[in-house]
Formats: structure tokens, sequence, C-alpha cells
């Protein structure tokens, strides 16, 4: 049986400038993400992974080539359009986490889902849900300031993965945690992947890059190599 994937990026090219001063980041990529799929991106600093990221959100729009996500190119959908598919379907975690400071740890996971529209006390039961499956539940009702940068990081996975998200993307997840918590966080990552979710996860980790399906490595805006990954020979 064969599935559309839930991410193509296809020729997708990036340039930022013009003229002299122009720089590509991403230079005709061709990327496809299935549904189950966990594939890690791996690459020296400034080789364009989060600007992968960033297109396959729809965060940014490539020069040219097309992104589509679960049979939708982003192109053709307005800003609404496109915010309310990140609310609904596609989970983000940022590098710099975009916490709120005046929301707590659950009133940051619930934010999306009540953008969205959901209730405020489902929203709440969805959010204590997932906290508590990145460890954190005792922290619900406490703030950014007031938990640790690995707490911080666990919060920002956590609102990634509310709700039915089919598309995570992930910059550095495990950036702030010690192994065993980043082990425990692709884990709960590769869980979402079985589930049917499709994870596209950057790392300079090769221990966490064991974890995934296939790993593509950018060098200078290109794919330079693509393979398959074993979680065994990272132990």
């Amino acid at each position: 049986m064969s599935f559309d994937p839930v991410l193509r990026l296809a020729d997708v090219t990036r340039v930022h400038g013009d003229g002299q001063q122009a720089v590509t980041a991403l230079r005709e990529v061709n990327l496809d993400v299935d549904p189950g799929e966990l594939v890690a991106v791996m690459g020296p600093s400034g080789s364009g992974k989060s600007t992968l990221l960033n297109l396959a959100g729809g965060l940014d729009q490539p020069t040219s080539g097309s992104v589509v996500v679960e049979g939708t190119p982003l192109s053709i959908l307005s800003a609404g359009a496109l915010a309310g598919l990140r609310r609904r379907r596609v989970g983000y975690v940022f590098q710099d986490l975009n916490l709120i400071p005046s929301l707590t740890a659950v009133e940051n996971v619930m934010l999306p889902r009540e953008l969205d529209g959901v209730r405020a006390k489902q929203a709440r039961r969805e959010a204590l849900e997932v906290l508590a499956e990145v460890g954190l539940g005792e922290a619900a009702d406490r703030f950014p300031d007031e938990i640790s940068g690995g707490q911080r990081q666990r919060v920002a996975i956590a609102r990634a993965l509310a709700g039915e998200r089919r598309l995570i993307l992930a910059d550095e997840p495990t950036g702030a945690l010690d192994t065993p918590t980043g082990d425990e966080i692709l884990q709960l990552l590769r869980t979402r992947c079985d589930a049917g979710a499709a994870v596209l996860l950057v790392t300079h980790e090769p221990r966490y890059a064991a974890w995934a399906d296939r790993v593509v490595f950018l060098r200078d805006g290109e794919i330079a190599d693509s393979t398959a990954a074993s979680l065994e020979s990272a132990r």
C-alpha cells in the first residue's frame, strides 16, 4: 500500500537578498517525509537546516519550487490559512523555544489549541496529558522563568505535540536536555511516528539522529547524502 507524503519539498530553492548580496540558503532540495517516518537532518552550521524547517512549516516561502503539506501546496494558502494549518496540523519546536513568559507551562501548551477554537477545558486537559508525557506534569502551573532551561525545552516540545499533529518540525529539540531526557523525548517522537505522524528533526547529535528512519545530510544548501539510520549503532 502506498501513502502520499505528509511533507514534500520539490526543487526548493531559497535565496536571501538580491544581486551581489544574494545568499542561497537552499538549492533545488527534494525531500519527502511519509506518514510514520522520522527523518533527521544533519549538517554544519549555515548548511540550511533551519531554513528547511521554516519552509516546511510555512514560516518562510521558497524563491522557487514548492512545499506541499498533506497534499496542499503552501503557496496557495493565505496568511490566515497558513496560521490555521500550523495550529491544527503542524507542530513546531523552535530552537529559541518561543514560550510566552506571562503564561504558565500549561497555558503555553494550550494556546495554539485555544486560538483554534478548542474550549479551554478541553485544551487544558490535552495540555496536561502531553505535559505528563514529557515528564512535566508537576510543573504545569509554573511560569517559564520559574523552571529550568531543560524544563522549558520540554514545555516547547509539549506545545508542538498537543492536538492531532500530522507533521512535527523540531529544531534541535534536545539541545538543553541531558542524555537520558533527550532519549525520552526521542522515544516520544518515535511513538508519535508509529501512530502515523511525520517528524522532521534537525540535530547535530548522531545519538539522536540514530532514532530516525533516515538521515539527510545538508551541505551548502544542498542534500549531500541520505542514509538509513541505525539506533543500535549509536548505543
